[in-house]
């Protein structure tokens, strides 16, 4: 793993309604992507560090879309890590799991026609998930991250984040509320992609 991979950029106060986080802005350097990560409590003094990994979803944080759970993930991680005190958010430009906005409504169109989450990315020409997670690895280096306690419904995102270098102490579910717009994206993720929904 490069050491360079990505460069700090600088850290703010990032009050909200659920508590008054920090952001930590971070630039890869070959894209020159920006990611960013979220934090609250002394993480430095924490054997292993609640964590979301989240792919950033416009549709549905932005402009509060029913089609999938991103928002409420979102939002529920930020609640838990307020609640325990302490914990990050890494909050990674991987729109459409690694397809990117305008990608994604495209699959978004093609899942209008019939096609499931995955199908509709394999109609485009990439793998159900093009995300890479070595960005993660590199930003908890910089914010002195060894072992974490992964909130996600993900067993492949696990085994990813490991690979990339970071330590997964356990896997915290997230429970999922579905509508009649999500429940078949829900049932695909648990059936095609192996979420434990």
């Amino acid at each position: 793993m490069q050491k360079d991979i990505i460069k700090f950029v600088e850290v703010s106060e990032l009050p909200n309604e659920i508590e008054n986080f920090k952001v930590h802005a971070f630039t890869e350097n070959q894209s020159e992507i920006d990611h960013l990560a979220i934090t609250l409590g002394d993480i430095k003094s924490t054997n292993f560090v609640l964590t979301r990994i989240h792919s950033q979803c416009i549709t549905g944080e932005s402009f509060f879309s029913l089609r999938c759970d991103c928002r409420f993930q979102l939002t529920e991680s930020l609640k838990l890590i307020a609640k325990n005190g302490c914990g990050v958010v890494f909050y990674l430009q991987q729109e459409g799991r690694g397809i990117g906005l305008s990608n994604k409504i495209r699959a978004y169109k093609l899942q209008d026609q019939g096609l499931d989450t995955v199908e509709a990315n394999h109609q485009l020409g990439f793998a159900e998930d093009e995300r890479s997670y070595e960005i993660v690895s590199a930003m908890a280096r910089h914010l002195n991250i060894t072992t974490i306690d992964l909130m996600t419904n993900n067993p492949k995102k696990i085994e990813a984040v490991e690979k990339s270098g970071l330590k997964v102490n356990k896997r915290i579910p997230i429970k999922i509320k579905s509508n009649d717009h999500n429940k078949n994206y829900l049932d695909t993720k648990a059936k095609k992609l192996g979420h434990l929904m």
